[in-house]
């Protein structure tokens, strides 16, 4: 039995299973008068990244709600997992939360050796967001289209690249997938987020990426081309934009649900109103205008339903992991 089988059993079963107990310790004799303190919300990437926006978009309405300062501190590297380790060290007091991306929980652990098992460490909170991938190219480069795209790439093996968030993040495992669906071959560059990547795409050191919403502003003024959504619906803002299985490649769906954790062991009733205010947060018109300006749609959930999620994206994804030997860089 291969060590990615022995690590997606463990996965199931530390928390991606029916028991929900590993997920929500008991947690008797929360303090009465929490918040009492300002609040850390470390968040998994850079800035300017998917779970930055995210994060900073519920951030001013959740301290209005809890009448506390949250701080946002940027803890990027390693797909999420440095930050998640942090959290994981954090006393669980409730003052230590994590905004961070669907890969890092569902992804991840499938791929590289933690020193930390999610499933066991984190306690689920709250959904954020359920976020869309975009086929971005630079606009100089002479595809108009999915099918164009595949040729270019089949034309000239190896030469091109594309950028992700690092390896294990959904960008990365949907460009695997692109690849293995196209039956063509690119260069991966892995990056400490997804700004990064964008900006070398920008400055034509790439050649395409899976975008997870923050180039908008660039198709739109022109300097790079989206030619599909890798997931199963049209965006809104691009409706004439096809998905990647309207154009021939069924199936293909990359979205991942970015969240908010809490160290394992968290008292119950304080998930408990974290999660209530941030599901209502969620529907609040401001916030859902700047979700959706980079594509995503709010996702107000249960604790118990985002583990539901993530179960079934890791056994979307485990496949495709499996089958290119996704391994760390």
């Amino acid at each position: 039995m291969d060590r990615f089988t022995n690590r997606r059993r463990t996965l199931i079963k530390a928390g991606l299973g029916a028991s929900l107990t590993p997920l929500f310790p008991a947690a008797a004799g929360a303090q009465a008068a929490w918040p009492a303190k300002p609040i850390r919300m470390l968040i998994g990437f850079p800035p300017g990244s998917s779970p930055d926006v995210l994060g900073r978009a519920i951030v001013q309405p959740l301290q209005d709600a809890l009448g506390q300062s949250v701080v946002i501190e940027n803890r990027p590297g390693a797909s999420g997992s440095v930050a998640a380790e942090a959290t994981v060290k954090a006393p669980a007091d409730g003052y230590t939360i994590l905004v961070t991306a669907g890969s890092t929980i569902s992804i991840n652990p499938l791929i590289n050796t933690l020193t930390y098992d999610p499933f066991k460490d984190l306690t689920p909170v709250a959904a954020l967001a359920r976020l869309n991938l975009f086929l971005v190219v630079r606009s100089e480069l002479p595809p108009k289209n999915v099918k164009e795209f595949v040729a270019w790439l089949k034309a000239s093996p190896g030469k091109f690249s594309y950028g992700t968030p690092g390896s294990g993040s959904s960008p990365h495992i949907a460009g695997e997938m692109f690849k293995s669906k196209a039956g063509v071959f690119a260069v991966h560059v892995p990056y400490r987020g997804s700004a990064p990547a964008l900006q070398d795409l920008l400055g034509a050191h790439l050649d395409y990426n899976f975008d997870p919403g923050i180039a908008f502003a660039h198709v739109r003024s022109g300097k790079l081309r989206m030619i599909a959504v890798a997931t199963m619906e049209r965006s809104s803002l691009f409706p004439d934009v096809p998905t990647l299985d309207e154009s021939g490649f069924k199936g293909f769906d990359a979205g991942t649900t970015h969240a908010v954790y809490a160290p394992s062991g968290t008292p119950a009733d304080i998930v408990a109103r974290l999660n209530r205010e941030i599901n209502r947060i969620l529907g609040l018109p401001a916030v859902r205008t700047m979700i959706e300006g980079i594509g995503a749609a709010p996702s107000p959930m249960s604790p118990a339903q985002l583990v539901s999620v993530m179960q079934g994206d890791a056994a979307r994804y485990a496949a495709i992991i499996r089958e290119r030997k996704i391994k760390p860089d």
